[in-house]
This record gives structure tokens, sequence and C-alpha cells, in this order.
């Protein structure tokens, strides 16, 4: 069996197949009352591009947003459609479901 290589680095500097908003949205559908400290942590963006970002996916309806005491209960729209032609025929469900935490799939199907 031949040996797999690592990806080498692009010339133009560290890169990631999904956008920030992609890996802002895992995060969310992963933990619905995550905080935008966590989630920048995870991601590696400030607080406020967090913020940012969670109003964009709010304003373009791939999120809505209530409030509970201190804190936001974000739901995902998992059949909202992916916005560039390319992927329209897809929804934000399928990201999502092909990148679910494979530990926490496990508990969900041995219940």
């Amino acid at each position: 069996m031949p040996d797999r290589q690592q990806p080498q680095k692009s010339r133009r500097g560290e890169w990631t197949f999904l956008s920030n908003h992609a890996h802002v949205l895992v995060c969310i559908d992963r933990d619905p009352t995550i905080r935008t400290r966590d989630i920048a942590a995870q991601v590696g963006i400030t607080e406020r591009a967090t913020q940012a970002i969670v109003s964009d996916l709010v304003d373009a309806g791939y999120l809505t947003r209530q409030r509970e005491g201190r804190r936001n209960n974000y739901t995902v729209v998992v059949d909202a459609p992916f916005r560039h032609p390319i992927e329209a025929n897809h929804s934000v469900g399928d990201l999502l479901k092909m990148l679910k935490d494979p530990t926490t799939s496990a508990a969900i199907e041995k219940t």
C-alpha cells in the first residue's frame, strides 16, 4: 500500500476548505448555547469577528437566535440551501451531517 503523504503547505500560507462562517455554524450546531467567546477560541478568530459572522448567518436565514436570560440559544436552519450556485442543490444540513462529531453520533445511535 503506498505511503500517504501529508498535504503540502500552500505558498500563500495556511488555508482550509471551509470558511470561518462554516466553522462557526458547525460550533453552533454542536452546542446551540455556546458563547461567542468559546466559538472564537475554537475557530481561531476574534470575538468581534465571531459576532459579525453570527449576525451574517442570522441575517441570511441560516440561524435563528433567541435570548434566554443572559445567554443566546441558536437554532440552525438545516434545510437552508447554500448560496453559491455550485453547491445550491445542497443544504446546510448536508454539510453538518457530514461533519458530525463521531463520538456524539455513536452515542446517539446507541440510544
